[in-house]
């Protein structure tokens, strides 16, 4: 990893009417749109959406390290996410993140280790961390296939 601070630069070009381009070096260029919620076509990702889709990404991205740091085997991670979005003493703002996390691990693991490998995440998790609404964790582990043995 490089040493800190980290900076990302992403460049928006819009027109009067019509998507919004998101640019950022080499990277593959993203389009968005105002959701339905504000009146947009509700066909595009939206910068709500692209939150929300930041919150579940790195609750995934940071699991896998969690879980290759402490050794736990794994097969499958499905991670849902629900951000809501009010308005509090007239600002609209996130207020709530529910992350709901599906684990499936080999027949045999720590249900327990599982579990704290995934709220260890959660906690861990640098787009979370940078929000001021709240994050409400539903884990759940499901064993699948064979036994594993160390």
């Amino acid at each position: 990893m490089q040493a800190f601070p980290h900076h990302y630069a992403v460049s928006a070009t819009a027109a009067i009417d019509g998507d919004v381009e998101l640019t950022s070096g080499a990277l593959r260029a993203l389009r968005s749109a105002s959701p339905a919620e504000f009146d947009g076509p509700g066909d595009q990702w939206s910068p709500e959406t692209f939150l929300v889709g930041a919150v579940a990404d790195c609750f995934v991205l940071t699991f896998r390290a969690v879980a290759r740091a402490s050794k736990l085997p794994w097969a499958s991670l499905e991670c849902d996410v629900i951000g809501t979005l009010d308005r509090i003493e007239r600002v609209t703002q996130f207020t709530t993140f529910e992350i709901r996390a599906r684990l499936e691990v080999p027949a045999g693991t720590d249900a327990d280790v599982a579990r704290r490998a995934l709220d260890k995440a959660e906690h861990n998790c640098l787009i979370s961390n940078s929000l001021k609404a709240a994050i409400h964790l539903e884990p759940e582990v499901v064993f699948v296939g064979e036994s594993v043995t160390h």
